[in-house]
């Protein structure tokens, strides 16, 4: 076996797995993020030469955690390790540890290290950091590259998760029914926080951050087989496969922001569509709406309609208004405005949004927002203010570029305004 690429992916697939048997078995990540190293770089020099292993995540789990008793046991007359050319010969180890990999181990193991990242006292740009150093394996150089800061910086943030982690005494015992269901919120979360690291994403930052919606909707698909029934879990993978299959028509060429209405929807990812649209669909069976189906189901409508005028933006309105019941938020009521004037018109949509100023009054997207509101109703020297104060605010090359195409709206109509008129 010489395919690389294979082992790549073996590898990449296998990780979350055997990362979790690894830290249950030593219970500190170092150790554990050693173990699975020493295993990969065995793999590389077994797999070519002797095959691929029947159960690739079961041999990386063996040989890691053997590596690691043997590194420890240097100085005494154990065994060591057997060579390399042996490795993948161990049938009966190998079959034992598949054996066991497929019972109850293997659902508790991936949990507790999703929920160990997770940990409550962490902030939030840790768990992120963490989950994709130990959960996803990415370096530090990328995820540093991700969130614009420099590696030292963000070795230190994942050093500190982990001490902390370590002096919490996170448990490692397999998590209770209680436990899952307080901490599959927090999972959840952290999965939608990646997400949105990536597709928050605009200009050189595209390329930086790119990658992070793809492990998103990767640890999301992971978490969708742990808990296959969970409608939320269907509803969040459903909302990331819809949101990230409008990738490729979000920006220009210059990487300028493309507004939804305005996007070349060919270039929208089809299959990708239809597996979300395909798992809210399922969800919705349930009859256990929670906020992720309902985001999701927005997102549906959308990519459904074929062309922007065909969208149903009654029912976008309809479900932006069950949203509010379940997660109040000024950001929830703007953009439940956005579809309120398409039915009711702009005035309507101003009427929900200007109570939201005092809150929103440094978010760039709500003056966006307000501006093109007040330029469809018209008033056209308000939405000018509205829309410099959205351009002061922009946190992105890109955003302040889509505000400026209003801005070049309202001069050309200017131009062409008789005085008087």
């Amino acid at each position: 076996m010489t395919d690389l690429a294979w082992i790549e992916g073996a590898v990449v697939a296998a990780r979350p797995q055997a990362m979790a048997a690894l830290l249950r078995y030593f219970r500190d990540m170092d150790a554990a993020e050693e173990a699975f190293q020493d295993a990969c770089l065995r793999a590389l020099k077994a797999w070519p030469r002797n095959g691929p292993p029947r159960d690739p995540t079961a041999w990386l789990i063996m040989v890691g955690r053997n590596a690691a008793i043997d590194a420890v046991r240097k100085t005494s007359r154990n065994a060591p390790l057997p060579p390399e050319e042996l490795l993948s010969d161990l049938e009966d180890a190998e079959a034992d540890a598949a054996e066991r990999l497929d019972g109850s181990h293997y659902r508790d193991d991936v949990l507790r290290l999703l929920f160990i990242c997770c940990h409550p006292d962490l902030p939030a740009t840790q768990q992120i950091a963490l989950a994709l150093r130990i959960v996803s394996g990415f370096t530090v150089r990328e995820i540093a590259r991700a969130f614009l800061v420099s590696e030292a910086a963000m070795e230190q943030r994942i050093t500190r998760a982990k001490a902390r982690i370590g002096a919490g005494d996170a448990p490692f015992e397999a998590p209770g029914p209680v436990e899952r269901a307080q901490r599959f919120a927090a999972v959840a979360t952290m999965i939608y926080l990646v997400f949105n690291e990536g597709y928050s994403a605009s200009g050189r930052a595209v390329e930086a951050r790119g990658g992070l919606c793809d492990e998103a909707i990767r640890l999301a698909r992971l978490l969708l087989r742990l808990f296959p029934a969970e409608p939320e879990m269907m509803g969040l993978t459903a909302l990331l496969l819809l949101q990230h299959a409008r990738a490729e028509a979000r920006f220009s060429a210059d990487g300028n922001a493309i507004l939804l209405e305005d996007q070349d929807r060919s270039l929208w990812n089809r299959k990708m569509i239809g597996e979300g649209l395909a798992l809210i669909d399922k969800a919705m069976l349930k009859r256990d709406p929670g906020p992720y189906q309902v985001q999701a189901a927005i997102a549906a409508l959308h990519a459904r309609a074929a062309r922007p005028e065909d969208t149903d933006w009654r029912g976008v309105d309809q479900l932006y208004a069950a949203l509010e019941i379940m997660q109040p938020s000024p950001v929830v009521t703007l953009n439940r405005a956005v579809a309120t004037a398409k039915v009711r018109g702009p005035e309507a949509a101003l009427a929900m949004v200007e109570p939201l100023g005092a809150r929103l009054d440094g978010y760039f997207h709500y003056h966006g927002a307000r501006g093109a509101f007040l330029l469809q109703a018209g008033r056209g020297h308000e939405a000018r203010q509205a829309f410099d104060r959205a351009i002061a605010l922009a946190n992105t090359a890109a955003e302040a570029a889509s505000i400026r195409l209003y801005l070049d709206r309202l001069t050309a109509e200017a131009r062409t305004t008789p005085h008087g008129a």
